[in-house]
């Protein structure tokens, strides 16, 4: 399936927020937000929310420094 990750489009495999995050080799990081359509996913509901074709997902990964 096709989705669209920080607005560059990518093949998955994925069903779910959890798998997209671990095939891309994210799931070890505890500061990443996922948010869907602006909306952002609580990590609780990351194993059940599911991704439809073409569907958009912004990513972001807390960084520290200053």
């Amino acid at each position: 399936m096709k989705v669209v990750i920080n607005d560059k489009p990518q093949e998955t495999s994925a069903k779910t927020i959890a798998e997209l995050v671990k095939e891309l080799g994210l799931n070890d990081q505890s500061a990443i937000a996922v948010a869907i359509s602006e909306q952002v996913i609580p990590r609780s509901a990351w194993a059940t929310h599911a991704l439809k074709e073409n569907m958009s997902v912004l990513m972001i990964r807390a960084a520290q420094g200053g």
